[in-house]
């Protein structure tokens, strides 16, 4: 007769908390630290988390655990998330399809021709706001649409910091609504929350702070307008420069339809997706100069200037639009989720984040105190980190059975993990998107932050929301939807 193996005694509070102790001290050394106070380069992030889940690994077979134990755990945190990674895949594939059809590079065309000087500040929001709706990237909006606005802004004696503001703002409305966003999926991943109920759950915040943005936008250009402009010649040189490269056709309109409609509908995201890529693949063959090697390489690397012949040089800002998606475009989000999951898979068996939020958040009870602390949570590990997929999972790990246990249904911690972490981005001098923005745009963030409105009101309705108890969706928790 064989003795039962028996299981590994419960960790004591310092033995399930330690993994987190050691990530948070690596974060605040090789990220905060380093850069801000040695003058050092930061420590790469994805590394952080495999030393960390390294510990983690190290603690589990010290304290009895077996190896099957610990690669099960993670398996399990790998397998939930599986089919939403597929998305991401999915969204790589969706860019470079609508790039190579000409889709994007029409919708932008038609975008830059509607600006007008006596209302450039609302359009410098409104037109990045489509974009990035269209596209999900808040980086390539403002980029791209972004370039040309302030070229345009400028011109017309517009201020810097407040086209800045709202280019970033409008840029942020699509980063966080759009279906086709990494850090929108990521974030619905991290809760386990279906990816509309997220979008839908984050209108409560941010239609409301759009509205209020535009709205001092346009009064803004009313009561201030900038002085007329004598050199308009940009934006009819840049839409040239696309039609030159692309045949237009209201076709075209199809693949992001096809889309916007199947949001609407509450269709499956998969699906819907791999259709508008199978459709604009089909519209590139037909409408567009390319062959379907070069259709095939645009959707695995991204279209490049040199499927096109180019008489002349091109204007700024054309390749950075158009030099981008296709499926490895999304291997970094991909790679940060997986390496996030070896190490959350791991303290699983722990139990350190539910004990560790325990212990920090006892005092939230009620389901506004528990939207407060997670708003909190987001914006200090997103600052400290400087990568808003991470956050997504760590906070998300963090508080999920806390919003379970309270009866708060998942996608207000999906909403408050973006209301606060993708918003925060670009007010964080360090953080990579506020170096990104000031090197693009050529305004620092001290200058601009005052008029980066949209991040600015979506805090205030967040934080009111909670304090009032209003839009907190008193619908049943929808994790057992995205488990079924």
């Amino acid at each position: 007769m064989t003795t039962p193996s028996l299981a590994p005694p419960a960790p004591s509070f310092l033995q399930a908390t330690a993994p987190a102790w050691v990530l948070l001290t690596l974060l605040l050394y090789g990220l905060v630290l380093r850069p801000l106070a040695l003058a050092q380069a930061p420590l790469a992030l994805e590394t952080i988390f495999v030393f960390s889940a390294a510990f983690a690994m190290a603690e589990l077979f010290w304290l009895g655990f077996s190896w099957n134990e610990i690669q099960g755990a993670i398996i399990h945190r790998l397998g939930r998330a599986l089919p939403a990674i597929f998305i991401l895949f999915a969204i790589g594939l969706l860019v470079g399809a609508w790039i190579i059809a000409g889709t994007i590079p029409m919708l932008v065309a038609w975008g830059v021709t509607l600006v007008s000087p006596g209302w450039i500040y609302p359009l410098a929001f409104l037109i990045p706001v489509l974009f990035s709706l269209l596209t999900g990237t808040s980086w390539g909006s403002a980029g791209t649409i972004g370039v040309v606005l302030m070229g345009i802004g400028i011109s017309v004696g517009a201020d810097p910091a407040v086209l800045a503001g709202a280019i970033i703002g409008g840029a942020y409305f699509g980063d966080k609504l759009s279906p086709l966003s990494d850090t929108t999926n990521i974030a619905a991943i991290a809760t386990e929350v279906p990816l509309f109920s997220h979008i839908r759950a984050m209108l409560w915040t941010t239609l409301p702070a759009a509205a209020l943005a535009l709205t001092v936008y346009t009064a803004l250009g009313l009561l201030a307008p900038p002085a007329p402009a004598t050199d308009l010649a940009a934006p009819e040189a840049f839409a040239a420069a696309l039609g030159g490269l692309f045949n237009f056709h209201l076709a075209l309109l199809l693949p992001p339809l096809i889309v916007l409609a199947g949001a609407w509908r509450g269709a499956p995201t998969l699906p819907l997706l791999l259709l508008s890529i199978v459709v604009a693949t089909g519209l590139a063959l037909l409408l567009q100069p390319f062959d379907a090697a070069q259709i095939t390489a645009a959707l695995k690397n991204g279209y490049r200037l040199t499927f096109s012949e180019v008489s002349g040089p091109l204007p700024e800002g054309v390749a950075v639009l158009l030099e981008r998606g296709g499926l490895y475009s999304m291997s970094e989000a991909i790679f940060v989720a997986m390496l996030v999951f070896l190490f959350v898979g791991a303290i699983d068996l722990l139990e350190t984040m539910p004990r560790l939020v325990t212990w920090a958040f006892a005092f939230a009870r009620k389901p506004s105190a528990l939207v407060l602390s997670a708003l909190g949570a987001t914006a200090v590990t997103n600052a400290m980190t400087s990568n808003q997929s991470a956050t997504s999972f760590i906070v998300g790990d963090a508080f999920s059975r806390r919003f379970d246990g309270a009866g708060v249904p998942r996608p207000l911690l999906s909403r408050s993990i973006e209301d606060t972490g993708t918003m925060l981005e670009s007010l964080v001098p360090w953080h990579a998107t506020a170096l990104f923005m000031v090197a693009t745009l050529g305004v620092p963030v001290a200058a601009y932050a005052p008029w980066q409105l949209l991040s600015l009101f979506n805090f205030a309705f967040a934080i009111l929301f909670a304090l009032f108890g209003q839009g907190l969706l008193r619908s049943p928790a929808p994790s057992k939807e995205a488990s079924s």
